[in-house]
């Protein structure tokens, strides 16, 4: 009377470029993330590296707990810093985090 039938309706058709088409932007997003956080991070590790290697007697160090001072001894493991006159601290080498430039550390 007052309501028509209702019949259901026939599916809608596949996508046509289904295949690669939807896992183009999780791949563009790796790429991203790729190049913004890891590799960037990577070459940050390797410049660090590369400063810890270089320590020699002599080099103006900071530490990560922010002690200043001048490398007095090296080890594979470990160097000791001179803080004051006649006082050395020993610390693990990667808590080196920067060389100062000659001359900027005065006791």
């Amino acid at each position: 009377m007052f309501i028509s039938d209702a019949y259901a309706q026939a599916g809608a058709a596949p996508a046509a470029g289904g295949g690669i088409a939807q896992f183009l932007p999780l791949i563009l997003m790796f790429v991203a993330l790729y190049f913004l956080m890891i590799r960037p991070q990577m070459k940050r590790q390797k410049e660090t590296k590369a400063m810890l290697e270089a320590l020699a007697k002599g080099d103006e160090v900071v530490t990560q707990g922010g002690v200043v001072g001048k490398i007095t001894k090296l080890g594979d493991t470990f160097v000791n810093i001179e803080v004051a006159n006649n006082v050395e601290l020993q610390v693990q080498r990667v808590a080196v985090i920067q060389v100062l430039p000659k001359g900027s550390y005065s006791k």
